[in-house]
């Protein structure tokens, strides 16, 4: 579901009423810090900065099956972080981080190893959540807010609905959105539906870019549309927006009295949105599926900028989503080093792919995971398979695979793959041109405001 946070709207918007007990009331409460041990956690940072863990759950337990179906979201069990996000409030209360962490996030998981990120929600709830995110980032997080799928449509709805725009078409039949390319006004479902689908051509990076977007509508619609300076649209607003939300227990009435007179003048210039810098979005875990590694480097200095309470597009600190480390440019001069492959051995010989994959490396091919096998063990001729977009690494690659034959397929990410078959007999080492290797970067440009991801 989309990051959005009905208390952030609350506490960003300019609004002059305070939140009384009544407001405090309505949010379920859950004790998420009691059973951490403060020696295992990040040290505090300055004091009077607060760091938000706001997850987005994708529990439908509670849901009929009628409103699965018309909400587009499954019928799976459980539940797990869809989405999650580190808002972060300077001490002077006048600048509102926001960053964006990729639910496939390859990480440690306290207690269970690595794994994607939103994975620690199903195995220890809100607790091991942050305990995940504390540990990645090395960011002390002080409170915690979740949303679900219902409390998510019932904002929208309150607010009569928000706009939102799209640089290309989606056709997602899973999340039920069919939209055009362009300006939509949409209500809750269709909102919820656009900041879930990843039927674009970065899949979840896109999908945070949308779901900070939403935000930026759910604010700009909040303070242009008289619901936060009308007691009576103000009143609507809370009933509709506090009943699927979860808080920590320190999230007490006097606490969010505070935030929102200390927030008052917040407005969209003010908020920051941010993507943790990325350096794989297609890595190949061990136990054979696909997730996304940080450009750690630029990751640590994000993350340590939001610690010591300094804006990220900061120098020493970085903002906004790093290079993807996927394959490079159509276009671009392509050696080996620039290219990423999986492996699979199509004929089912021990040992097969594992040799491929040491010929490929030697070349110097970027092999990141084990050989895997295909699905079928009688792969004729060796296969190099590739995305649209991709066909110049696909290319270098079938040079170092003497009679390789080469086949597109639009439903790849940017890793190329190689099927070794029947006829393999060993690796040549192509003549790669000797263009300069790209580094991922996560530069400061790459954050925006609240105002700049409003369609207008």
């Amino acid at each position: 579901m989309a990051g959005t946070l009905s208390v952030l709207v609350l506490l960003a918007s300019g609004t002059a009423w305070s939140l009384s007990g009544w407001v405090s009331g309505q949010m379920n409460r859950f004790d998420v810090f009691g059973g951490l041990l403060d020696g295992d956690r990040p040290a505090p940072g300055p004091t009077g900065a607060l760091n938000f863990l706001v997850i987005g759950s994708d529990g439908r337990d509670q849901m009929e099956r009628g409103e699965q179906d018309d909400l587009g979201v499954g019928h799976t069990p459980g539940e797990r972080s869809d989405t999650m996000m580190l808002v972060h409030l300077n001490n002077d209360r006048d600048r509102v981080t926001v960053v964006g962490i990729p639910r496939d996030s390859w990480v440690d998981i306290p207690g269970h190893g690595e794994d994607k990120i939103n994975a620690a929600y199903a195995y220890g709830g809100p607790s091991l959540a942050v305990q995940t995110v504390e540990s990645a980032t090395n960011v002390r997080v002080d409170h915690y807010v979740e949303v679900d799928f219902t409390g998510f449509v019932d904002v929208v709805d309150s607010l009569g609905g928000i706009e939102v725009c799209l640089p290309e078409a989606i056709d997602d039949p899973k999340a039920h959105l069919v939209m055009a390319a362009g300006t939509h006004q949409v209500d809750g479902q269709q909102a919820l539906a656009f900041a879930r689908t990843r039927q674009t051509a970065r899949g979840d990076l896109d999908r945070i870019d949308r779901q900070q977007q939403v935000i930026a509508a759910l604010l700009d619609k909040a303070l242009s549309s008289e619901t936060l300076t009308d007691p009576a649209k103000f009143s609507a607003f809370l009933d509709s927006a506090l009943g699927s939300v979860t808080v920590d227990e320190g999230l007490d009435s006097g606490t969010l009295n505070q935030l929102g007179g200390q927030l008052r003048s917040i407005g969209l210039d003010d908020v920051t949105f941010a993507q943790v810098p990325v350096a794989q979005v297609d890595y190949w875990t061990p136990r054979g599926d696909v997730a996304i590694r940080w450009d750690e480097a630029a990751a640590a200095d994000m993350f340590a900028a939001i610690a010591a309470d300094r804006p990220v597009d900061a120098d020493g600190g970085s903002g906004g989503e790093g290079g993807e480390g996927g394959g490079p440019a159509e276009g671009a001069d392509v050696r080996p080093a620039d290219v990423r492959l999986q492996i699979f051995n199509g004929m089912g010989t021990p040992g097969l792919g594992a040799q491929a994959r040491q010929g490929l490396t030697d070349a110097g091919f970027q092999v990141p995971g084990e050989a895997q096998n295909w699905s079928s063990r009688d792969v004729p001729r060796t296969l190099v398979r590739y995305a649209p977009g991709s066909l110049a690494a696909a290319e270098l690659v079938a040079e170092a695979l003497p009679g390789a034959a080469m086949e597109e397929d639009a439903t790849l990410g940017e890793d190329v793959q190689v099927v070794v078959g029947a006829d393999y007999t060993g690796v040549q080492a192509p003549e790669a041109s000797a263009a300069p290797a790209p580094t991922p970067t996560a530069s400061p440009e790459q954050t925006t405001t609240a105002r700049e991801n409003v369609c207008s």
